[in-house]
């Protein structure tokens, strides 16, 4: 009963939030088409790199969206939505994957929800799928990755079903093996010219993925550092998942597997209830800066692996700017190709409409006062649900 409680008083708050956030200056970086096409992942030193040789810079929950289509949840997860995050520079999508009738899955739908479907629904599966491709459609020389945190434990099948409907399996890459990971990753330009441009993990896959062989149980390639940190102290490059490599990198790195390094942050909340932590972001996605910098934090990691992470996953993208660590550990000085949001020292928008471009208002109160409504907003809708629970 509690627990159901605590459910519906953050669902309360997240409805009521009237987020203030940082102001943001978004830039657009235009190039010549000539340039463009010359890029992979808008960079021509990236093409004849392998795919686990370079490191993509990745949204955390990238369709659950801190704007205006979502009332300013405080659950949400990012500033912007998948377009635009793919058209700055992002290259890996993470999302949930949940049913709408848990009880009954075979009469639900497959949705991309926040934790559950009462509390943040971003929608369908195969639309959000569907946007994806729309973007690769008109970006023929990028190659974007795709990770299903699979939360009510969708079969091969039915996550197929969701692509099918989408139209994206042609892009989809099918690895020699889904059992083991490759000792070579073929490079950028290699699955550009393949048209094979979207690399689709899974965590956690049942077995008989024939189904869908392009599907990848994601801990069979990649493995993670721990997620859930609510001090900058707190980050660290152990390996954490799959258990089987727990602090153990170094044998994940000696089976193939890609190192995926979470960079983001938690802040608790009454009963503690976690959400994303907005007023350490500025120091959390910088590329310098003090402890629990995203440079800093990437640079350790890398010495730690002996080579650079494969991903970065950040909340809040646009802050920072982070791509600017993945630049640097890609050693690109002058990216191509990209626009909008997190081009430039952009911070949160105040509004971001559901197809929008990056461009944002300015906050009157700031950032500090942001967190100061959205925690008060929270805080109320909670008191006030509990206590209608009690009476």
């Amino acid at each position: 009963m509690l627990r159901t409680i605590f459910r519906t008083a953050l669902l309360a708050g997240s409805l009521l939030n009237l987020a203030t956030a940082q102001s943001t200056t978004a830039t657009t970086t235009t190039t010549s088409a000539a340039s463009t096409a010359t890029a992979c992942n808008n960079s021509p030193a990236l093409c004849n790199r392998a795919y686990n040789n370079i490191t993509q810079l990745g949204a955390h929950d990238s369709p659950f969206v801190r704007d205006a289509s979502t009332s300013y949840s405080i659950s949400g997860n990012q500033y912007y939505n998948t377009t635009v995050q793919l058209s700055a520079g992002v290259r890996l999508l993470t999302a949930q994957v949940h049913n709408t009738n848990t009880s009954a899955p075979a009469t639900g739908e497959w949705h991309v929800c926040h934790s559950s479907c009462q509390l943040l629904d971003a929608g369908r599966l195969r639309t959000w799928l569907g946007e994806i491709k729309t973007w690769l459609d008109g970006n023929p020389s990028e190659v974007v990755t795709l990770l299903l945190v699979n939360s009510d434990s969708a079969s091969a099948a039915s996550l197929a079903a969701e692509f099918d409907a989408a139209a994206i399996v042609p892009y989809a890459y099918v690895p020699p093996s889904l059992s083991t990971a490759p000792t070579v990753w073929p490079t950028l330009a290699s699955l550009i010219a393949n048209n094979t441009r979207l690399l689709a993990f899974v965590a956690d896959l049942p077995p008989a993925a024939a189904a869908a062989p392009y599907l990848m149980n994601e801990f069979t390639f990649i493995f993670e550092n721990a997620y859930d940190n609510t001090s900058p102290a707190n980050f660290s490059c152990a390996a954490s998942r799959p258990t089987s490599y727990a602090n153990n990198a170094g044998a994940a790195l000696s089976a193939g597997l890609m190192p995926l390094q979470n960079h983001f942050l938690y802040a608790t909340e009454a009963f503690g209830i976690e959400v994303p932590d907005t007023a350490a972001l500025n120091n959390t996605n910088a590329p310098s800066g003090a402890v629990g910098n995203l440079g800093d934090a990437a640079k350790a990691c890398s010495g730690a692996y002996g080579r650079a992470p494969t991903f970065l996953l950040v909340d809040f993208f646009n802050v920072g700017p982070a791509i600017a660590t993945v630049d640097a550990l890609n050693g690109v000085a002058r990216a191509v190709g990209r626009s909008g949001a997190g081009t430039s020292a952009a911070q949160a928008p105040v509004s971001s409409s559901a197809g929008a471009s990056a461009s944002a208002s300015a906050s009157a109160s700031g950032g500090g006062s942001a967190r100061g409504w959205e925690r008060m907003a929270w805080t109320g809708a909670l008191i006030a649900t509990v206590a209608a629970a009690i009476a």
